[in-house]
């Protein structure tokens, strides 16, 4: 089956009534919640896709038409009853057991869905193999409930683009304020978590793109150090840059779906880095009191930006303060030109990377490279009706990998941001983690002008291939805004302990509303 898919800063702005689209019987559930009603036979994993599945035609396809979904897996619905046929029979695989979760688009699956990263030009692409991430979900339990939409090419194609909208799947919509944007790449795996359409996603990051949705849409959102997920079978962008990463509603659903995704690869060689670092079980970081004693450095330059944003970040500085944390500022994160040299080290990797999962796809694949790609979207009558391609065609022209200007730009990146940058800045200050806001509240979609972004702060931790994850901070009217914590490599152990007791000791979230434009 296709489908095309806390504290509030008051106002006295009138919204109008919405209908009720959360009288969903497992509304908000979290995975420990999910498996108490499956351990005491409340209701089957069978049952519960099939209501998940339900609720995305009422809602995503029709009703508010948050169009959050590409494709909803035909075999869902059986895979869960046979999940259901294990527990019967005692086996149960772990925390995952059962869980529906929704892959980004640009992740592969080899099976009766095809992965298009959100481009007519692989509209009918069918992966010859599971990803890493794909093979490692079904082995935990988990069912696939479907594909989400995304910006296209994880919305590194052309200028001006608009965040959430592909060629495939069209234009995602915030389920808070449904003229909003839903902010990308992983637009459609934030908004389908948000609005209760699935009980995790995974998006995939080079440089904000799980953290901003997953703000943008009040839920959680980790990208891992670069090599504690395998890359392999996902679209790429960057690969030193690159990320798959949880998102959920919560801080211990994101903790228990890390867990599930590690693993050393060896057709992935950054996740030999992580031998050594790798945790069997994330949750058992989960800390109420995990604040007490941390020495937090605030990254201060996406401040001032948005008198809004800083005042709930105020507040969630005194929250911490609260909960035993000591807070101190941060003068300068990276060395100047550093946002310059990942820029040339993503174009060249571009290249690279794309022409090599193109072939993977084998000879009869419709697009086999990157000129097919730049030669087709120019033919198409959609693709280029928004924005253009002109990040494809930057990288079109880069030399073949290896190249002296790439090594020297990779080597003044890491320099910058890990050496000079958040290595040193860390060690100096003796920090445990760093803090910024995520971003600004969701500005109105605009296919003429693109994104409005305000502020972002997943730079530093993105150049340097480090963890950060978002966790929500409050609303500015009816829009949430995120709180971000990063910090040192491989260093998700302590990120996961600080964000869970901020998160138990403020709890932002709250389910959207779907409220119409006013």
């Amino acid at each position: 089956m296709v489908i095309l898919l806390s504290p509030i800063i008051s106002s006295c702005i009138p919204y109008p009534q919405e209908s009720n689209y959360n009288d969903f019987r497992f509304l908000e559930f979290d995975i420990p919640q999910m498996q108490a009603g499956y351990e005491k036979g409340e209701f089957t994993a069978e049952e519960v896709v099939k209501a998940y599945i339900s609720r995305i035609q009422s809602i995503d396809a029709s009703g508010p038409a948050i169009n959050s979904m590409i494709v909803v897996n035909p075999d869902a619905i059986a895979i869960a009853a046979r999940l259901d046929e294990e527990r019967a029979s005692g086996k149960v695989r772990g925390p995952l057991h059962g869980i529906p979760v929704v892959l980004k688009d640009n992740i592969d699956t080899h099976d009766k869905m095809p992965t298009t990263a959100g481009s007519r030009a692989l509209k009918n692409s069918f992966p010859l193999q599971d990803s890493f991430v794909a093979r490692k979900l079904r082995e935990a339990g988990a069912v696939i409930l479907g594909k989400a939409n995304l910006s296209e090419w994880a919305n590194f194609r052309g200028e001006l683009s608009p965040s959430g909208w592909s060629g495939v799947g069209g234009q995602t919509k915030n389920p808070y304020i449904l003229s909003r944007n839903p902010c990308g790449s992983s637009s459609g795996s934030g908004v389908a978590v948000s609005a209760n359409l699935t009980m995790l996603a995974i998006g995939t990051e080079t440089n904000g793109s799980i953290v901003c949705p997953s703000h943008a849409n009040g839920i959680v959102g980790l990208k891992p150090t670069v090599g504690l997920v395998s890359r392999t079978g996902v679209i790429p962008i960057s690969f030193t840059q690159d990320s798959p990463g949880p998102m959920g509603r919560t801080v211990t659903d994101v903790a228990i779906c890390l867990s599930a995704l590690t693993g050393t690869d060896s057709t992935d060689v950054k996740t030999l880095q992580s031998a050594g670092h790798i945790q069997p079980d994330y949750t058992k970081f989960l800390n109420k009191d995990g604040l007490k004693g941390k020495r937090i450095g605030i990254y201060q330059d996406p401040l001032g930006a948005n008198f809004k944003v800083d005042s709930l970040f105020s507040l969630a500085k005194k929250d911490l303060v609260a909960a035993g944390a000591e807070l101190i500022k941060i003068e300068q994160l990276v060395e100047s030109g550093t946002g310059n040299h990942s820029f040339e080290v993503m174009l060249f990797e571009y290249k690279n990377g794309l022409n090599q999962y193109l072939q993977s796809l084998g000879p009869k694949a419709r697009i086999k490279n990157l000129n097919e790609l730049i030669d087709f979207n120019h033919q198409d009558s959609v693709e280029l009706q928004f924005f253009n391609q002109a990040y494809l065609e930057m990288a079109n022209e880069k030399e073949n990998l290896p190249s002296e200007s790439y090594q020297k730009a990779l080597k003044s990146m890491q320099e910058g941001a890990q050496t000079n940058g958040i290595d040193k800045v860390m060690a100096e200050l003796n920090l445990d983690a760093i803090i910024a806001p995520t971003g600004s509240p969701a500005w109105k979609t605009d296919h003429i002008n693109g994104d409005s972004f305000q502020l972002g702060s997943s730079g530093p931790a993105a150049m340097a291939g480090y963890p950060i994850i978002t966790v929500p901070m409050g609303f500015v009217e009816e829009l949430p805004v995120g709180i971000s914590f990063f910090g040192l490599a491989w260093s998700e152990p302590a990120l996961l302990e600080v964000t869970y007791a901020y998160e138990q000791a403020t709890k932002h979230r709250k389910a959207p509303r779907f409220i119409e434009d006013f």
